[in-house]
């Protein structure tokens, strides 16, 4: 069933970054003759990389309890642990501990503007930002949802979600993250 919903997350990745041909303008000739568009393209390649790293990494953790304050695969993931311990595997980016401080350093975006790897915060507990998940593409989320639970893939548009819905966010994630050791 794993490798189902990897190869699943994968062709959701795919579909996502389509990438629509450039305009054959003055400044595109102008940057295509410098080299830029090619090193700009290099650096969107790393990051969409990144972030399908991310999904595919995260998807990986189906089936892993909920444990409150956990942060490992061995005893558990709350939210934010879950979240955290994700970023650190794939891109070697520590975030804070909490949700709320996790989406206090991170860059806000309208939630039209998600991508696979983006962070969804949640109301749950009558305070902003008290839940998070991984935005993996198609109106779908990965996260530790709750005790008893275990780490799940669900829609944003289930009616319980929705409603407590905070906001989406973006980790900056540097794209010569993926060449470091």
């Amino acid at each position: 069933m794993r490798i189902i919903l990897v190869l699943a997350a994968l062709l959701l990745i795919n579909t996502a970054y389509a990438n629509p041909a450039p305009s054959p303008d003055d400044t595109t000739r102008l940057h295509s003759d410098r080299g830029l568009l090619t090193k700009i393209g290099d650096v969107g390649d790393k990051v969409e990389a990144k972030a399908s790293e991310l999904v595919v990494n995260a998807m990986t953790f189906l089936g892993v309890p909920y444990r409150r304050g956990g942060t490992s695969v061995d005893t558990g993931f709350d939210c934010s642990g879950f979240v955290r311990a994700i970023f650190e595997q794939t891109a070697g980016l520590v975030l804070p501990r909490r949700a709320k401080e996790q989406a206090a350093t991170s860059q806000k975006i309208d939630r039209s503007d998600l991508q696979p790897g983006d962070l969804v915060f949640f109301n749950t507990m009558r305070r902003a930002f008290s839940h998070v998940g991984i935005y993996i593409g198609d109106g779908q989320f990965i996260h530790s949802p709750k005790p008893g639970a275990e780490v799940r893939v669900e829609s944003l548009s289930l009616a319980y979600w929705a409603r407590r819905f905070d906001g989406a966010r973006r980790v900056p994630v540097e794209a010569d993250t993926a060449d470091k050791p």
